[in-house]
């Protein structure tokens, strides 16, 4: 009985694996076949192929460093179940289940668990973690999680580098920046100079794995990636905000206002330090999706009398004391009706007094007096003061300058008429704002400009700079004479809300009906309006000059550029004006100047703008291999001082005073999250120094000029 029943047992052992054998045979034959007898044979690039590097994209800068759309780096998590082994994977799958559910939230320490077993059945050696990229501070934090953080060779955690942009500034300067999206569509500085912001891709070899995975193979890139070169811009930070804040604010006024634009810039120069530009959405908010200063040109009105006025000097046809008539307020030329805003008229007044308050009447009868028999020498004028003379800009989308002429189908007998008072022409507000600028320069006209230079690791690569359009766009004496006038706008004419007696300011206001279908006003009474005030400050030396528009949407009501635009110009220029120490010195009591002790930042000790040991300090323990250390610049005592800032593992340290850069890698070090608002350094944060927070936990800078 014991013998049959061995044999039994032997015989079913034999069929079974005899059946196990043909199968082998089988599957070896089958994977012969495929690789081997189809017709779709294997081959080397079926197993090995070049993956692409992406670089880095460079940042974009303001005037003083500071980012305004930098890349970060985030980094995409794979794991290799395979080169775990099983005791380690046994004995900590548990834990590194619990750890990834509390990093990533996704899903349960269950579920974790139950996925991670599943790659490692089927030998997936590329296994995607988690739902996101991660950052660098919680990469720290996964590289310490069990079975990770016996390293790659070991532990499977492979992580691949990616970027991610960001605007540290929020929306400040939005527009100006611009956008690139992935099919090559944008705006701004990221779409124009996008081939020197992306940088050069690299290339890497991968080899297959199963379940159509690619890993890279171990070893050197076989072209490492170059990333993108830093753009330096000419926006100043403060200034961009005051422009922007009080823009925003005064459109918010009126219902009827669908966008406006604010642009400063520096008279010597050129260069923009401020450009804002705010469209109406559909849900009555404003945000920056068309840039009016570079690409709306229209019919500017009143701020073109400015010309008008250099060209009847220039040309000797009028001094600012030749007497004009401006009549009972209406007055009718070449078939048009001329008004003044003031009802009555002005009367007979000066050329001064005529430009002082902005009379279309009078501006009209002396352009037509002056030019009547030869309108093609005004115009000349015009183009010779390099008017309409294209930009050049540093952004694309420039919008088309242009002065009717007699030889254009659309010149008519009122047209010269019209561009004495600002018709007849369609300007942008930056090209307003050059020509301005060039009074305020002494007559020197500076093509304007966004971006400063191209960097590299905070090196030069390529300088632009200061470009002269003109060298002088009329004589010395008619500058005096329209400087003249620009200041008694402000002191005695439309722009008297602008007057100041801590500084002076010069401009002109400007308003104009903006023609819709080629009507200026419809059948049911409604128009559009330009409300502009062009000018510069401080008067007696400029240093800046600023272009405020604003436009509506239909209306019956009058929006002029005295009530609506020069506000805004005196709020951004207050700000300027506050912001200027050479502008408003110390007081300082007794006539005792202080010491000219330069302010530095807290942070790596010899990494502070210049070496620690050499400042002057009323304390001064030996700063070499100090490491992190807090400055205080003793406002008031004349001497700063430093000391240690110390360091321990799950207590957060504290960065007030530093700026960005070393706050960033000092708590990210740490492994904390970081988020961040405004520019500077560092002023607040939360939670505060010496707060209990463990790897991961987030922390917010508040950052301050």
């Amino acid at each position: 009985m014991e013998s049959n029943g061995t044999n039994r047992i032997f015989v079913r052992f034999f069929f079974v694996y005899a059946f196990f054998l043909v199968m082998g045979v089988v599957g070896a034959g089958g994977i012969i076949a495929v690789q081997y007898l189809s017709k779709d044979k294997v081959t080397v690039e079926d197993i090995y192929k070049e993956q692409v590097l992406m670089p880095m994209r460079g940042s974009i800068l303001a005037s003083d460093g500071s980012p305004l759309a930098v890349s970060v780096p985030v980094f995409e998590l794979r794991w290799d179940s395979k080169v775990v082994p099983d005791s380690v994977f046994s004995r900590d799958l548990d834990s590194l289940a619990l750890c990834l559910s509390g990093i990533f939230r996704n899903k349960s320490a269950g579920a974790w668990r139950n996925e991670l077993a599943s790659a490692r059945r089927s030998g997936n050696r590329y296994k995607l973690i988690g739902n996101r990229d991660v950052d660098f501070g919680e990469l720290e934090e996964i590289r310490s999680f069990p079975i990770f953080r016996l390293g790659k060779f070991t532990g499977g955690l492979i992580v691949n580098r990616d970027s991610e942009r960001l605007n540290p500034y929020g929306h400040l300067a939005v527009r100006t920046i611009g956008y690139l999206n992935a099919d090559g569509e944008g705006t701004g500085i990221e779409y124009t100079y996008d081939y020197r912001l992306r940088g050069e891709k690299g290339l890497q070899t991968v080899h297959r794995m199963l379940g159509d995975e690619w890993i890279p193979v171990n070893g050197a890139p076989a072209r490492p990636a170059v990333d993108g070169c830093d753009i330096r811009t000419t926006i100043d930070v403060r200034i961009q905000e005051a422009a922007e804040t009080e823009l925003r604010a005064q459109l918010a006024m009126s219902d009827v206002f669908e966008g406006g634009t604010a642009v400063v810039m520096d008279v010597k120069t050129g260069a923009i330090r401020g450009i804002a530009n705010m469209f109406k959405r559909r849900d009555g908010s404003f945000d920056e999706s068309y840039n009016y200063a570079v690409a709306h040109a229209t019919e500017p009105g009143s701020t073109l009398k400015l010309a008008a006025l250099i060209a009847m000097i220039e040309d000797g046809h009028i001094t600012l004391d030749t007497p004009v008539d401006g009549g009972n307020g209406e007055w009718y030329y070449g078939g048009i009706r001329i008004t003044d805003t003031h009802r009555g008229g002005y009367g007979k007044m000066t050329a001064l007094e005529a430009f002082e308050k902005s009379s279309n009447i009078a501006f009209a009868k002396m352009i037509t007096e002056s030019y009547e028999d030869d309108p093609a020498a005004y115009i000349s004028r015009l183009h010779n003061m390099k008017l309409v003379e294209k930009l050049n800009l540093d952004i694309e989308g420039e919008g088309y300058a242009y002065i009717t002429t007699p030889e254009d189908p659309s010149w008519s007998n009122s047209s010269l008429a019209s561009l004495g008072y600002g018709y007849a022409v369609t300007l942008t507000p930056m090209h307003i704002l050059t020509f301005y600028n060039a009074v305020a320069g002494g007559g020197r006209m500076m093509r304007p400009y966004l971006i400063e230079d191209f960097e590299r690791d905070g090196m030069v690569t390529e300088n632009f700079g200061p470009t002269v359009v003109s060298g002088s766009i009329c004589s010395r004496s008619t500058l005096n004479a329209v400087r003249t006038a620009l200041r008694g706008v402000v002191t005695d004419g439309t722009a008297k809300i602008c007057n100041d007696e801590r500084y002076a300011i010069a401009g002109k206001t400007g308003t104009a009906r903006v023609a819709t279908d080629g009507r200026y006003e419809d059948e049911q009474g409604y128009r559009r309006y330009q409300a502009s005030f062009a000018g510069y400050f401080p008067a007696d030396d400029p240093k800046y000059s600023c272009i405020v528009v604003l436009y509506t949407g239909k209306t019956k009501g009058n929006f002029y550029g005295a009530t609506w635009a020069a506000p805004v110009f005196k709020r951004i220029a207050d700000k300027i004006y506050a912001s200027h120490p050479e502008w408003n010195p110390p007081l300082v009591a007794g006539g005792i100047t202080p010491p000219d002790n330069p302010s530095i930042a807290s942070g790596l000790a010899g990494a502070n703008g210049m070496p620690v040991e050499y400042m002057p300090m009323s304390s001064r323990p030996g700063t070499k291999g100090m490491g992190w250390v807090r400055i205080d610049n003793g406002e008031g005592s004349g001497a700063a001082a430093v000391s240690s800032i110390e360091i321990e593992k799950g207590i957060v340290p504290d960065v007030s005073g530093m700026g960005l850069k070393d706050a960033l890698y000092l708590l990210e070090n740490e492994g904390y999250r970081v988020s961040f608002r405004g520019g500077g350094r560092v002023s607040s944060q939360s939670p505060g120094a010496g707060t209990e927070l463990g790897r991961g936990g987030r922390i917010t800078l508040t950052l301050k000029q």
